[in-house]
């Protein structure tokens, strides 16, 4: 039986709970921990009602008599904002246990830095959980790359669509300020640059970006006649004429995560996506270099009409585009609000001196394009098979997908190229699996 604790019971820590105390039998549950007491109590009852099981709860301030008193075998980091993960993954590595962390794994140099220290001087694991490795069609595509399909990659097409439902939602949280989230070039793009950085298994080496923020803004707030605009939905003298109003008691989720525990920590869940407060950038576009040579051209946007992403490799053998339309936004517990559109998903293959031809893409069920269910039987399953394609992640890979993030933040900032090697010179990142 392996004993888990957990630290942060916002939405993002219903997957693993559920999946310690339903799914996994030789799994147990000892301990959830959370700044808000009123989050980890709300999960402690709904644990109890189902199992029959009260989990002890802990305030951040008792982490340590938690991980004293509960005795777990691993941690599991689900904590907001991003930037606090550091702290537990390092605690947690120093007090002796595997570790397995949400991703971004942090959010600056510094902190990876610390994180990578604390864990060259353990024996213990950190793993990154980047769900989107898991899914059938982009291990597909990694097999394929693998394969040799298109030779030596050269250049990577990305470019990647959040709706104006999923997008916005990164502008009424703690993700608005960069100091939170590192932006979403750290909190959302680290799974993209974390797939390229897998798909083609090489490691980005030098970054150059832009960024701006022109559509959540006060300005667009008065195009759409919402000049008086309150700096929270539920107050909003205009919230009944906006396309961006947030009801927290509109679910059972938002309203007993969030709306009915505010009053521990001044968390608000619904601040207004239009507020001048707002420092990260909701369009931006990143040039990476690779070790190996290949050149990746990114693109973020966070207020489109559709959701997901298009991708091609361009290698010396041919052509693979890639393609997947979403529908995935999800309540602050975890759970859907109505039913999800199926996600369409595309493969399509060019050899060398050849027309395209469809690939039937791989499917599966579940959350992130199928990857959520492969990724928790990695992580809770009794017996881990080897996997040729490497799905695992640990500090290594979390290190580089954070990083292209990073330096794209400090390109946009200084108007220069930056050099990731510069940025980790010195520091101890280890070896993959």
């Amino acid at each position: 039986m392996t004993r888990y604790a957990i630290v942060g019971t916002g939405g993002r820590s219903a997957m693993y709970i559920w999946a310690v105390v339903r799914d996994f039998p030789d799994c147990e549950l000892v301990g959830l921990c959370d700044r808000n007491p009123g989050r980890a109590r709300h999960y402690q009852q709904v644990i109890a009602g189902e199992t029959g099981v009260e989990v002890p709860v802990f305030t951040d301030a008792e982490f340590d008599r938690m991980i004293a008193e509960t005795r777990p075998d691993r941690l599991i980091v689900t904590t907001g904002p991003d930037r606090s993960h550091a702290d537990y993954i390092i605690r947690g590595l120093r007090a002796g246990l595997d570790v397995v962390t949400e991703k971004p794994m942090t959010t600056t140099t510094e902190l990876c830095r610390d994180i990578l220290e604390a864990r060259s001087q353990s024996e213990r694991e950190l793993q990154v959980t980047f769900n989107y490795r898991y899914s059938p069609p982009r291990s597909q595509v990694r097999r394929m790359i693998m394969d040799g399909a298109v030779g030596r990659v050269l250049s990577i097409d990305f470019s990647w669509h959040l709706d104006t439902r999923h997008g916005a939602d990164y502008f009424r949280r703690w993700h608005r300020y960069r100091e939170n989230s590192g932006s979403l070039l750290v909190h959302k793009a680290t799974h993209h640059f974390d797939l390229v950085n897998w798909w083609i298994d090489d490691v980005p080496e030098e970054v150059f970006a832009h960024g701006s923020l022109r559509y959540y803004t006060p300005e667009r707030a008065s195009e759409l006649g919402l000049d008086s605009h309150a700096e929270r939905c539920s107050d909003c003298p205009v919230a009944s004429k906006c396309p961006f109003y947030l009801d927290l008691q509109s679910t059972e989720g938002l309203k007993k995560l969030y709306a009915d525990n505010e009053q521990h920590d001044g968390y608000f869940r619904d601040r207004c996506v239009f507020s001048d407060e707002i420092d990260i950038w909701d369009t931006m576009s990143v040039s990476v270099r690779y070790r190996g040579g290949a050149l990746l051209s990114y693109m973020l946007h966070a207020y489109s009409p559709v959701e997901g992403y298009r991708i091609a490799f361009n290698g010396t053998a041919g052509r693979i585009e890639h393609y997947a339309s979403e529908n995935t936004y999800i309540n602050g517990d975890g759970s859907v609000p109505g039913e999800l559109e199926r996600g369409k998903v595309g493969i399509a293959y060019a050899k060398e001196f050849t027309r395209p031809i469809a690939v039937e893409p791989d499917t599966g069920t579940g959350g992130h394009g199928g990857g959520d269910p492969v990724l928790l039987n990695d992580i809770f399953g009794e017996h881990r098979e080897h996997d040729p394609l490497r799905r695992r992640a640990n500090q290594v890979d979390g290190t580089y997908s954070i990083m292209v993030g990073v330096a794209a933040a400090i390109s946009i900032d200084r108007h220069e190229p930056v050099r990731i090697s510069d940025l980790l010179a010195g520091v101890p990142i280890g070896e993959r699996w």
